[in-house]
């Protein structure tokens, strides 16, 4: 499911909200992630999952044409752990 998508199935179950107010919504909730995130801080919705941040150090690795070394530098990484809800309904186990 791609973003337009989501908000085009919100805007159906809640006829009463204007699809541009659904939008505004939306993208609110994942600006906020996205910043939430990008100053560090870890994001948890309860029974989907926790968004975090984990930090990569440097390291030297390989170009994959040429097989030289080349030096990595550290970087910042999203991660996302599943919630129990999210994990028992894929696996098929209902509440």
């Amino acid at each position: 499911m791609i973003r337009s998508e989501l908000i085009q199935k919100i805007s159906e179950e809640n006829p009463h909200l204007f699809q541009r107010d659904v939008e505004r919504i939306v993208n609110t909730v994942f600006e906020e992630v996205i910043a939430a995130m990008a100053r560090g801080d870890r994001v948890e919705l309860r029974g989907f999952g926790a968004f975090s941040v984990k930090k990569r150090d440097a390291r030297t690795g390989r170009n994959p044409r040429t097989g030289d070394a080349v030096q990595v530098e550290e970087k910042f990484v999203p991660f996302f752990k599943t919630g129990k809800l999210l994990r028992d309904r894929l696996n098929g186990q209902a509440e």
